[in-house]
């Protein structure tokens, strides 16, 4: 079970080849990595095929260049020196493309865009409540506009969709008033990442503030391990 037999192929999606400027073509590193690993296993191939009186010591010697083509697809540099491209690049293997902070994992498997979500940076709100939060007109209308959309057409100011957000983008008076009414019933959740435990996401009533900064109580930092020195949260 520890000997590789079949080696995985990523779908073309996740190894492009994309038309440039000039009619060019650029690939990704992945494909010049399986090309080394099909080139050298067909030459292995044909050595252990077509020639029955291939000295041993010459098929051994291609078993390890496969081998080696074969960890450096898995991960370049594992053997010492890095292979490199005409321009002394680097290589990105498997390793590369799936581990650190832009990894495959980390960027699209453990963290995703939320719908009806904002993100900016916490200023102080010493004036707040300690269970309320200063939301930025700007995000409020984002996370609410279905429901101020709703109101509008509700009211009959408006009377159909596309109407209801040309004055959302209007900024007309009623809009903020009806945002007002639906923030009022609707508490938000505020979450500051790493969310290492359960005070990482907590719920506010939300407040239409100014500007573009979230404001919070500094009393309700502690859980979120929160400071005013640039930290954002969502």
């Amino acid at each position: 079970w520890m000997v590789l037999c079949l080696l995985p192929v990523l779908p073309p999606e996740l190894r492009p080849i994309i038309q440039i400027d000039g009619g060019k073509l650029m690939s990704s590193d992945i494909n010049e990595l399986y090309r080394r690993v099909i080139y050298r296993n067909n030459t292995l191939t044909d050595l252990l095929t077509t020639s029955r009186s291939t000295p041993g010591e010459l098929v051994m010697c291609q078993e390890k260049l496969v081998q080696e083509a074969v960890d450096t697809l898995l991960d370049n540099g594992i053997r010492g020196q890095p292979m490199r491209d005409g321009h002394n690049k680097v290589y990105k293997s498997f390793s590369d493309v799936i581990e650190g902070k832009e990894g495959r994992f980390r960027e699209t498997l453990l963290g995703k865009r939320v719908d009806y979500s904002g993100r900016s940076v916490i200023v102080v709100g010493p004036s707040l409540s300690l269970h309320r939060c200063g939301l930025p007109r700007e995000i409020a209308i984002e996370l609410f506009q279905t429901f101020v959309i709703r109101g509008l057409i509700r009211q009959h100011l408006a009377s159909n969709i596309g109407v209801a957000k040309s004055k959302i983008r209007g900024k007309e008076r009623i809009v903020w008033e009806i945002l007002q009414e639906v923030m009022q019933g609707h508490p938000v959740l505020l979450n500051r990442a790493p969310t290492l435990h359960k005070l990482g996401i907590q719920a506010f009533q939300p407040v239409l503030v100014e500007g573009r900064a979230i404001c919070l109580h500094p009393l309700v930092c502690k859980g979120f391990n929160a400071d005013f020195d640039g930290d954002q949260m969502a």
